[in-house]
């Protein structure tokens, strides 16, 4: 008689196998959402990546990872004795992706841009700050232009940061400045433009940091209170800090689960402000295992919960739910209907040069507005790993634009996750076509409105209007290491919509009272209706 042994399975395994069976009977059903290929070749593989208000998009990879596969114009080379990689650099490190014509134009970056952080100014340039090496003082501008212009990158060489940032978080105040926060080994935060006290120390951050440095990118949220505190999250824990007068303000519970930051490879977004504006919660889910980084521990399943706190209420309290599966290294986007989509990332390992394995390729649709237990709705898969160093951007025509994955030092294209070139788009469901009847058009809106401003936005719609139609408008965040710095969706004061006798809508709108609200500057402005979003016309608020 044959004895039978029993097989043991480890319990990652049996997650494993428990995912597969539940993703398996996912795919059976036809599920929400569409992918398509936009770009074959790219040129290089995005690190950051950020949206310009006309309708270009800046691709940035960093400068020491020798030749991509887009050539500088010719005669524009950098020289660099110091870069082990290519001391004679004539190829692009950056380049800004038409979204009308999808051609592809290189830019020249000189110092390394390797982990930085931006964020759009007032004025819609965007303020790039740090790096590695040669980049890690260093802060850069790009004033985007109209497509067929020549600008460029410029390194600015009046100032510079007070500290090296490599791993901070930046993110613009209700005033129009920036404040930079934290960085490897930087416990500090200093603003752009430069203040008088120059780099500030912030013990939080020194207090959360543990052996594996779970405390970089923090998690920045700019809160609609008084004065606009800042929401700052690192590891497990998070603060309220007041950056008028550099100093936290409140303390808030930690957040069970394990470090959430780099490199544990979590998410956050704040939730759209709406209503009175009195309100602002935080999303934050997924991570990797606690410990998992140092030990390279590369099939450790990552973790799928999440926290949701409401940032501003007088004694917050983390509320926790779980996601379909376990993720790490995915990328939060607020949607223009107030939903936030989830995409990107793996279902095992950390952050960090070939640290993960199996990727996540089913996005999310997280219903803030549902019961715990019926938020979470999983969409089409796509068929791209999307690991590290990859990002995802909300677009003007309401897709979220797919860029990046780079797990490798160097770029790598035989490998089980190769360097990616590829640039993709998901439409979520809302674009579908039995849906295009619901879509409205901004016909007429402002191109410049000042806080607090009554102004009429007309809109056309195919079928007759039953609801309210929302004017939203949402930032152009800095995506990167899945965090997008400056991230924000609010949902503007509107009357019902009235026909104004010639086939259009006319729709009566209040703009946000202050800068902690919406900090100026320039926003995509969406009009939704029963959940379908137009496309967006680009608004710029100001005091």
């Amino acid at each position: 008689m044959v004895e039978l042994v029993p097989y043991c399975y480890t319990p990652g395994i049996v997650l494993v196998l428990l995912r597969t069976i539940l993703l398996f009977s996912i795919a059976r059903a036809d599920l929400p959402g569409t992918w398509e290929l936009i770009v074959q070749d790219a040129g290089i593989a995005s690190m950051h990546t950020a949206v310009t208000r006309f309708n270009t998009v800046i691709l940035l990879d960093r400068t020491n990872i020798g030749p991509s596969r887009k050539a500088l114009d010719r005669h524009r080379c950098r020289r660099d004795p110091n870069d082990a990689a290519l001391k004679h650099d004539c190829y692009a490190h950056s380049v800004l992706f038409d979204l009308a014509t999808n051609q592809i134009r290189p830019l020249m970056i000189q110092t390394d841009t390797w982990c930085s952080s931006g964020q759009f100014l007032s004025d819609g340039s965007l303020l790039q700050t740090g790096g590695d090496k040669d980049g890690l003082k260093k802060i850069r501008k790009f004033e985007p232009c109209d497509p067929n212009e020549t600008c460029d990158w410029v390194e600015l060489q009046d100032t510079e940061l007070i500290t090296g940032r490599w791993y901070a978080t930046n993110q613009i105040l209700p005033d129009g400045s920036v404040i930079i926060v934290g960085g490897r080994g930087t416990n500090t935060v200093e603003y752009y433009p430069p203040r008088e006290n120059g780099a500030v120390p912030f013990q939080f951050l020194a207090d959360v940091e543990d052996k594996q440095m779970d405390n970089l990118y923090p998690y920045v949220h700019l809160l609609p209170d008084d004065g606009g505190n800042l929401f700052v999250f690192a590891n497990s824990r998070a603060v309220k800090y007041d950056h008028r007068i550099n100093a936290v303000v409140k303390e808030y519970p930690p957040l069970d689960g394990g470090p959430r930051n780099y490199p544990s490879g979590g998410s956050s977004a704040m939730l759209a402000i709406q209503g009175d504006f009195a309100t602002a919660e935080i999303l934050i889910c997924g991570g990797a295992q606690s410990g998992a980084f140092t030990a390279r521990a590369t099939d450790a399943p990552a973790h799928g919960t999440c926290g949701r706190i409401v940032a501003t209420a007088a004694d917050p309290v983390w509320v926790t739910e779980e996601m379909p599966f376990g993720r790490i290294m995915g990328d939060m986007v607020n949607l223009p209907t107030g939903e936030i989509l989830i995409i990107n990332g793996a279902h095992a390992g950390s952050q960090g040069f070939e640290m993960g394995s199996d990727p996540c390729l089913y996005p999310l649709l997280y219903r803030p507005d549902q019961l715990i237990g019926l938020r979470f709705m999983t969409l089409n898969p796509g068929t791209v790993p999307r690991m590290y160093h990859s990002t995802a951007n909300l677009l003007p025509d309401g897709r979220i634009l797919l860029a990046g994955s780079n797990p490798h030092y160097f770029y790598k294209f035989n490998a089980e996750f190769p360097t990616e070139l590829r640039i993709e788009a998901f439409s979520p469901e809302y674009l579908s076509p039995d849906r295009a009847n619901l879509r409205p058009e901004i016909r007429e809106i402002p191109q410049i409105v000042r806080y607090g401003e009554v102004f009429d936005v007309f809109v056309t719609v195919p079928l007759p209007v039953v609801e309210i139609i929302q004017i939203n408008w949402g930032s152009a965040p800095f995506a990167t290491h899945s965090f997008s710095q400056g991230q924000r969706l609010v949902k503007l004061t509107v009357a019902p919509s009235v026909p104004d006798g010639v086939g259009r809508y006319m729709i009566q709108c209040t703009a946000p009272p202050n800068g902690a609200v919406s900090p100026p500057g320039y926003y995509m402005a969406f009009a939704v209706n029963q959940g379908v979003p137009s496309i967006a016309r680009w608004i710029r608020i100001v005091s």
